[in-house]
């Protein structure tokens, strides 16, 4: 998930690196306080938005019965980290369709 400003940016960036120019920050540090504090709520609303697919793409996987020990490896955390942030939303989601009889 990447706003197509930034993706421009960083093609750009990559293509120059691949060239031998020197990869340069983007100009954040440019941008007037309005325009930082006017980014936020993309900012926030693109967070929610990975954050919903990655609890979608959790609730896939332990459908499959993976256990939160692998998930967690997979995301550098420990199994313990990994259910508790999933297990109330992805569990909970998988009981109600396993009594709706979606699952």
């Amino acid at each position: 998930m990447i706003c197509t400003d930034c993706l421009s940016y960083y093609t750009s960036a990559v293509e120059a690196a691949e060239d031998g120019e020197q990869l340069v920050t983007p100009g954040w540090d440019r941008l007037t306080d309005a325009e930082m504090l006017g980014t936020l709520p993309k900012i926030a609303a693109d967070a929610a938005q990975v954050d919903r697919f990655l609890r979608q793409w959790v609730s896939l996987i332990r459908e499959r019965r993976i256990s939160y020990a692998e998930i967690g490896k997979a995301l550098g955390v420990s199994r313990q980290a990994a259910w508790e942030r999933f297990s109330r939303v992805v569990d909970v989601q998988d009981d109600d369709d396993a009594r709706s009889g979606t699952a």
